[in-house]
């Protein structure tokens, strides 16, 4: 007989050190073993530490749950390439540039949870975001 979903929630938690906090806010109504979801994100999300890896938590009426890792925001990857954050007023203060180069290796780590499958338009798709935040791109 097929589980029966009761409940599902996306979190964006730091790799490899979830804080329990986070997930007895999110998952405590639940009734599930928060220790065993953390452990279970924590090994998953080990060799990513330093970076924010979402995570899809579902959890089954028989308190089981499935975990599904996502890539990191797309936001996030943006600053990390910059090495600092984006502009508080995008259009207006430049918050840094991107390469080509940069924005390729984005697109290509982003390709799995993005709607597309060409690079090229998943490269299009980025540089929309980093505009967003006021990032230019450099040719």
């Amino acid at each position: 007989m097929a589980q029966k979903q009761k409940f599902q929630v996306t979190l964006e938690l730091p790799a490899g050190e979830a804080p329990m906090v986070d997930l007895g806010k999110m998952l405590g109504q639940t009734g599930v073993n928060l220790v065993e979801v953390k452990r279970s994100y924590d090994a998953a999300t080990a060799g990513q530490r330093g970076e924010v890896v979402p995570a899809v938590v579902t959890v089954f009426d028989d308190r089981t749950f499935t975990l599904r890792l996502k890539t990191p925001p797309t936001a996030f990857l943006i600053r990390k390439a910059l090495g600092g954050k984006g502009s508080a007023r995008p259009g207006h203060i430049s918050a840094g540039t991107l390469t080509r180069l940069q924005l390729r290796e984005i697109a290509e780590r982003k390709l799995p949870d993005l709607n597309t499958s060409d690079l090229d338009k998943a490269a299009r798709t980025i540089a929309g975001t980093a505009r967003s935040m006021g990032v230019s791109i450099m040719d």
